[in-house]
């Protein structure tokens, strides 16, 4: 069955990998890929209406809008068209036999009229429900807790300079809710009301939906190498899966800002169970024993590309350049000593967490993180002017998802799913690819010159903006 998808109007790139990657959480391996997809007739790409064919019945659909972030609900479509009319012919064409289950005289019912890029005021509203006389309900209206909820939504004839998706003509629907989302959990874990964040703690929802793409649930386990103060990890123990961090500094996962404000406090806060363990550990020299692989079933992170926070590694720079000998740290200075560090390039961080899910993800694990991108210089988008993502032998790109950040700067979430296994022959090839990568990296990537790209004045002045159409897509 095709269903009507319903998105909510916001992050426009990652709501359909979204739903894919739930279903493949609630149907199994490979259901992902056969998600459908279509447009409804004279709706944009960039609209909130989409239709949806997934491999399972309405329980997985239930599953995967109660579960999703974005989905504003999943609805069975008795019938739509461009005005009233239209509607009440395509309604009654509907199968009386999928029709007439939901009207039974021993049912409850509540019919919603919902709009998007227009207001419809009370009066209308009650007019529109009282124009379904042709639809035989026959039970009780529940207003609290219906058996079944029906909604009529509609959408007005605008263009492209209101802000909103170009549609050429309006489109009213109608349709069984099967299931719709949980935003409860958004106020709840909102970064304002949190006891411990930092500069670069990810943001509610976004972390939220790192999780979905990343299937995190019970019984599996979520590794981020770049903790900081546990964003990402939060997410996934609300989902039931266990959780494991690491980060470079010492005084993040350890001291935080006190015994009662730290990483551990954020578990607390929520009643979540607490991560298994908290490494301070590099990422370019990991701690694991070289027996050890395919350990974790997910790893999500957002690496440090420079901007807010720059990377960094072990060694310091007089170490890393030679100029000093390694050396040991003396047994009373072991508890406080804080290692040096040196600049940690981009390329080099990619290359090392690549390295580290080739090893340490379980075959069709998925490796979750985020890239960073420049625009084009009139704000295009950046897909068509950024380097190639980086690549690995083990893994399979199974969705790019991009977040416009600034007009010249944007983040694109990169979902890989580990499909061939890790072996000596496939480390010398990612290790080529690593070279090859490197050298054709723009200059911007490098140590110090992104967090310069993003923050100094371009060279060339902004169109004019009142050129520029209002409608900006992923901007929102």
């Amino acid at each position: 069955m095709w269903y009507l998808c319903v998105f909510y109007h916001r992050l426009l790139d990652y709501r359909r990998p979204e739903v894919e990657a739930l279903t493949e959480l609630f149907a199994g391996p490979g259901s992902g890929e056969s998600v459908e997809w279509r447009m409804p007739e004279n709706h944009h790409a960039d609209s909130p209406f989409h239709l949806v064919r997934l491999p399972g019945d309405e329980r997985l659909a239930a599953q995967v809008a109660n579960r999703s972030l974005l989905v504003k609900g999943i609805y069975e479509l008795w019938g739509h068209g461009t005005t009233y009319e239209e509607l009440e012919k395509s309604v009654r064409e509907y199968p009386d036999e999928r029709k007439l289950p939901f009207l039974t005289p021993d049912s409850t019912f509540k019919i919603i009229v919902d709009s998007f890029g227009k207001v419809i005021s009370s009066q209308e509203q009650n007019e529109i429900m009282q124009s379904l006389t042709y639809i035989p309900f026959k039970g009780r209206v529940n207003l609290k807790k219906p058996d079944h909820r029906f909604f009529v939504m509609e959408t007005d004839d605008y263009g492209s300079n209101n802000g909103l998706p170009p549609v050429v003509k309006k489109t009213v629907f109608f349709g069984r809710e099967v299931g719709a989302a949980d935003r409860h959990l958004l106020p709840t874990y909102q970064l304002k009301s949190r006891k411990y964040i930092g500069p670069t703690a990810m943001d509610a929802e976004m972390a939220f939906l790192m999780a979905n793409q990343g299937v995190a649930r019970p019984g599996k386990l979520v590794y981020d190498p770049f903790v900081g103060t546990g964003s990402i990890l939060v997410a996934a123990a609300h989902f039931g899966a266990m959780t494991m961090g690491a980060d470079i500094d010492i005084r993040v996962v350890r001291d935080g800002r006190g015994p009662d404000c730290n990483v551990w406090s954020n578990f607390e806060q929520y009643n979540l169970p607490e991560p298994l363990c908290l490494l301070r550990a590099d990422n370019n020299l990991p701690p694991w024993r070289p027996g050890l692989k395919e350990m974790f079933d997910a790893i999500i992170c957002d690496p440090p590309y420079g901007v807010r926070a720059g990377g960094r590694k072990s060694g310091g720079r007089k170490l890393i350049k030679g100029v000093k000998e390694p050396y040991t740290v003396p047994e009373e200075k072991r508890d406080n000593h804080i290692p040096s560090t040196a600049p940690y390039s981009l390329a080099e961080c990619v290359h090392d967490l690549l390295h580290l899910a080739a090893r340490m993800l379980v075959m069709g694990g998925r490796l979750v993180f985020f890239y960073p991108v420049l625009r084009g210089e009139d704000g295009a988008n950046s897909r068509a002017t950024s380097p190639q993502f980086p690549e690995h032998p083990c893994f399979k790109l199974i969705a790019s998802c991009e977040q416009i950040l600034s007009y010249r700067y944007s983040r694109v979430l990169l979902t890989m799913v580990k499909v061939a296994p890790y072996t000596d022959e496939i480390e010398r090839v990612a290790e080529g690819r690593h070279r090859e990568f490197r050298e054709n990296h723009q200059k911007w990537m490098e140590e110090g010159n992104l967090h310069s790209a993003v923050f100094e004045p371009a060279q060339d002045a902004k169109p004019d903006r009142e050129l520029k159409p209002k409608y900006r897509g992923k901007y929102v």
